[in-house]
């Protein structure tokens, strides 16, 4: 599948990978430090942004859309850095394209299966609004609010909604969530590794250390106090801190 794509600067190429229901843009923040020394290639994974949409989200199929990216641009030593879902496919690419990638960054996420129950609320009301063709906003956010989704997260998804159309596709991602919650455990990936973990967070526990070791043996793990899931954006400066001292530069 042929990927939307931004791409920027000259250098060692950095590939970022969003999480579920975003987009390209979610992670500019990192990526407008680092283009000022590296090229950057911001992704739209399929389902989402202004990607092809497919029935299938499984992450090596995710995976494989980037691996073919990677290779169109013809790029070498790539340094991947994914949040949540985009953590993940980072991840399964070790698996896809290790020659190419010289080093990973999975942001609040780990290698391990987790439980349906996080965006649960927000999958139901997002179907709920598909199958009613609920299309105004502010009706979009009043039943949001009332299913206790806070309006961080509410703000997160509308920048999704444009043109009374989601630019993600919610019955894919909605039919194929296990797939998204699933992990299956990959063999040791030798290189560098770095896990950026939000203190405010359950997406990375103390429990899920050996998994993390077990798959990625050279792995560093960064804890980032009163950060919760999405600590990029709650704590950018002190993450671009940790990822300049971690790539060296």
């Amino acid at each position: 599948m042929k990927l939307n794509y931004k791409l920027q600067g000259d250098g060692q190429p950095i590939v970022f990978l969003h999480g579920v229901f975003g987009s390209l843009d979610n992670l500019n923040m990192l990526a407008k430090d680092f283009v000022q020394h590296y090229q950057t290639i911001q992704v739209d994974l399929r389902n989402h942004g202004n990607s092809p949409w497919s029935d299938q989200i499984s992450y090596q199929a995710m995976a494989e859309d980037v691996a073919e990216l990677c290779h169109d641009l013809r790029l070498n030593d790539v340094i991947l850095i994914g949040h949540s879902m985009g953590g993940k496919v980072a991840l399964q690419l070790s698996q896809v394209i290790s020659d190419t990638i010289q080093k990973i960054v999975a942001i609040d996420i780990a290698p391990i299966k987790y439980h349906r129950s996080a965006n649960a609320a927000i999958l139901r009301v997002l179907v709920y609004c598909l199958k009613n063709h609920i299309t105004d906003k502010k009706q979009i956010m009043n039943l949001m609010e009332q299913a206790s989704i806070n309006m961080p997260t509410i703000l997160f998804l509308l920048k999704s909604f444009k043109n009374e159309k989601w630019s993600f596709n919610i019955q894919a991602i909605n039919d194929q969530y296990g797939h998204i919650c699933d992990w299956q455990t990959i063999p040791p990936w030798l290189k560098p590794t770095l896990f950026i973990r939000g203190g405010n967070s359950s997406y990375i526990i103390d429990e899920f250390y050996p998994a993390i070791f077990s798959q990625f043996p050279d792995s560093k793990i960064e804890l980032i106090e009163g950060a919760g899931h999405n600590v990029h954006a709650e704590k950018t400066q002190q993450v671009l801190k940790i990822l300049h001292s971690w790539l060296g530069n």
